[in-house]
Formats: structure tokens, C-alpha cells, sequence
């Protein structure tokens, strides 16, 4: 894990959490224009008044541990659900926008990949 590669790809996927997880309660960067199905899930995730901010509050705290390399392994198990239902909705609901869930799942995997010795005793 202590490639420059593996340290670029930690990096930059901590950046893309902490960015958009601070995104949720800031709204810096505008919403996209979604196609109706996508609109309606996130208002309707929106609705509940929690799943939002409970994302976002998660991307923010994995992003900050990738960006100071603290339960690196720990961080990138939490993110694998989120990264992988970013990616379905995306491919479900929003294909044009599915190029930065891709970015952000196929770091994930490669992270988890380069780190799989510390996963290994889960599987025995």
C-alpha cells in the first residue's frame, strides 16, 4: 500500500469523498440535471429527511481517514456499499453521469485489492 500509485488513488479518492460529502450540506457544486427516475429517487431519499446526510456524513469521515492514511482498511470496507449503489444508480437511473461512480468504485476496488492481506483472515 505504500506505492506512489496506491498513495495517488488513496489520495484521490479521499478528495472525491470529502468534496462530495460536504457537497450534501453546503450544495457548492450544483445539481445536475437528472432524468425524471433519477430525480424522483433522490427527492424521495431527500423525503425521508436522513439518508442524505447520513451519506454524506460518511463520505466525509472515510474521506478524511484516506486522506490521513488512519483505518485505511476500515474506510474502504465502509465505502464498498456506498460506492457500489452510486454505481447502480447511475447505471440504473443515470448512465450519462455513471463516469465519476465508476472512478470512485474502480479506486475503491483497487484500494481493497492493494490492502487484501489485512481482508484475508475475514474469509477463513
Amino acid at each position: 500500500m505504500n506505492s506512489r500509485f496506491t498513495y495517488l488513488m488513496r489520495l484521490l479518492l479521499g478528495v472525491i469523498l470529502l468534496v462530495f460529502g460536504l457537497n450534501k450540506f453546503l450544495n457548492f457544486i450544483p445539481a445536475p440535471e437528472l432524468p425524471e427516475n433519477a430525480a424522483s429517487f433522490i427527492t424521495s431519499l431527500a423525503t425521508t429527511g436522513y439518508v442524505l446526510q447520513v451519506v454524506g456524513v460518511l463520505e466525509i469521515l472515510i474521506g478524511l481517514l484516506l486522506l490521513t492514511n488512519k483505518w485505511v482498511a476500515f474506510a474502504l470496507v465502509v465505502l464498498a456499499p456506498i460506492s457500489v449503489n452510486i454505481l447502480l444508480f447511475h447505471l440504473f437511473l443515470d448512465i450519462p453521469g455513471i463516469s465519476g461512480a465508476l472512478l470512485v468504485a474502480v479506486i475503491n476496488g483497487i484500494l481493497m485489492y492493494k490492502l487484501w492481506p489485512k481482508y484475508k483472515p475475514l474469509f477463513n
